[in-house]
């Protein structure tokens, strides 16, 4: 876990009754009382929840969901509960407001309790997924990465068949009730036992994947659903292939902005790669494909850092702004011969490696609850190789996110029960969800945000231009204003909104990071895939 507390601890600092519904899956629930208790050291309260496991059978077995909260800080003017989600899927909401949440969003907090619980499969919830695998050998993204001139068909089939059935066989009994729609369930279960006649909801990532559900499913339940991130949830659904084809092209796109800022500020960017950033970064991977990069200043795993590194590094650090620094400062390194801040980056950030030598299930996680509900082929092997060898062609260094690796899916052998895949639709006369979108976001492309938009038809998209993985609480005071008001006064902004980001390319200072006595700052939803 320790990995992961990292990330959260720097996710804190960088983020300083109407009609009803009988839409699928809008099944009755039994009202539950939660029963609070302290937890944590910020002033937070904690329960577990006992939710239908299956909401076709709601007075059948349940599931324990854990649950935080953070009451507002001026209970005089509480409006009620803003519930939390920060993506993944599989991401601990939980464990962020019970440790972090009075540095989330102090602006809301103030007039809501701040409420967030483990989704299915994640987190301290019941039937938390954990594959217990060596993620840079077994995982979805293991090494060495294949490309057509280095794939071992054979193996590769060995190894994803090897990663898949022992995942099935340690997480099977969560898995056929852990779909994205059960989780929008258990947020109106949940929004019930609070007390709240409508929600009001703040979900990033594959949280706004949640939140379209939920306007779906219960149109009439909601206050105000601000989707930050945003996914087109049809495509993550009906279409995966497209959607990480489009995430790979994104970070393309992203790396793009970050070797331009580098040729523009040397200074920012630690003087890599002089006037000419991108070549040199190419010619880094090329050389560490040969010869592996030392990296014997990392004392936990101090193994050379290879070209793959390289390019897994990026898809991690691109994913917010203020820590392009960072990268930068670990890419000047590299060209001097030490590895070791990537080989950091790396095992810590991207595959969350620990002290003692396990990972972090969080891929596991992201892996597993996205594959038995995502409409992959099965069995055509076919399908997965010749789209492995199209995203090499097309992507040069994140050709990774999409083909070869997703013949784990196409293995996968689960379906989750209940699964809703759309159409997605929230009716004219419903509360209209606010769709948060970033130009050049390298997680969740831009344009799925307009997609999700065009499906929801009643729904507000305001713009963030600027670069990074979400726009709330780390990117502009346009886009923190815009949606303090639209969830608390239930004010949209004027239809076409876009706000610039604030965010500069500023050089990093190791020894800041280390005075402030943690990992240097990260995005608040880096780990999101």
């Amino acid at each position: 876990m320790a990995g992961l507390a990292r990330r959260l601890t720097a996710c804190a600092c960088a983020l300083v009754a109407g009609f009803l519904t009988t839409a699928p899956g809008a099944h009755a629930a039994p009202r539950e009382t939660l029963a609070w208790e302290e937890c944590g050291d910020v002033g937070a309260l904690c329960a577990t929840a006992q939710v239908p496991r299956d909401y076709d059978r709601p007075k059948g077995e349940t599931l324990d969901l854990f649950v935080a909260k953070l009451p507002a800080t001026d209970p005089d003017r509480r409006i009620g509960s803003l519930f939390l989600n920060f993506g993944g899927p599989g991401v601990p909401t939980a464990f962020i407001v019970e440790n972090f949440g009075p540095f989330l969003v102090p602006s809301l907090n103030e007039r809501f309790d701040l409420v967030a619980f483990d989704q299915r499969g994640a987190g301290r919830s019941e039937g938390a997924i954990d594959c217990a695998v060596d993620q840079q050998a077994q995982g979805v993204f293991s090494k060495p990465i294949p490309t057509p001139f280095t794939l071992d068909v054979p193996a590769l089939l060995r190894k994803d068949a090897a990663y898949v059935a022992r995942c099935v066989a340690r997480n099977h009994e969560i898995l056929p009730y852990a779909s994205t729609a059960n989780a929008a369930r258990d947020l109106d279960f949940l929004r019930d036992a609070v007390g709240d006649k409508r929600l009001s909801y703040l979900g990033f990532s594959y949280g706004t994947v949640i939140g379209a559900t939920y306007a779906t499913l219960f149109p009439g339940r909601a206050r105000a659903l601000a989707l930050d991130g945003a996914i087109d949830a049809a495509q993550y659904l009906n279409r995966p292939m497209r959607y990480r084809a489009s995430q790979a092209a994104a970070l393309e796109r992203a790396l793009g902005r970050f070797l331009q800022a580098c040729a523009a500020d040397q200074v920012a960017c630690a003087g890599f790669g002089g006037s000419d950033p991108w070549a040199a970064y190419d010619r880094l991977i090329e050389q560490a494909d040969v010869t592996p990069i030392p990296a014997d200043g990392y004392a936990p795993d101090p193994r050379p850092v290879t070209g793959d590194d390289l390019r897994l590094a990026a898809a991690d650090m691109l994913t917010a702004k203020f820590v392009w620094g960072e990268f930068a400062h670990a890419l000047t390194a590299a060209a001097n011969d030490d590895g070791s801040e990537i080989r950091r980056i790396v095992d810590e950030y991207f595959y969350g490696r620990q002290p003692d030598g396990s990972y972090d299930p969080y891929l596991d996680r992201a892996f597993n609850l996205s594959a038995i509900e995502q409409r992959y082929r099965k069995g055509d092997i076919r399908t997965y190789l010749d789209a492995g060898e199209r995203c090499w062609e097309q992507y040069d260094h994140f050709y990774f996110r999409c083909g070869y690796s997703e013949l784990n899916y196409g293995l996968y052998p689960v379906r989750a029960r209940d699964i809703f895949r759309g159409p997605f639709r929230n009716p004219g006369r419903a509360a209209t969800p606010l769709v948060i979108a970033t130009t050049y976001d390298p997680a969740t492309p831009y344009r799925g945000g307009l997609g999700l938009v065009r499906d929801l038809g009643n729904a507000r998209l305001l713009t963030a231009r600027g670069d990074g993985h979400v726009a709330y609480g780390q990117s502009s005071a346009c886009i923190d204003d815009a949606v303090d008001a639209y969830l608390i006064d239930l004010v949209l902004p004027p239809a076409g909104t876009v706000c610039e980001q604030t965010v500069p390319f500023e050089p990093f200072e190791p020894e800041e990071a280390a005075a402030r006595g943690a990992a240097p700052r990260r995005g608040p939803l880096a780990r999101s895939r």
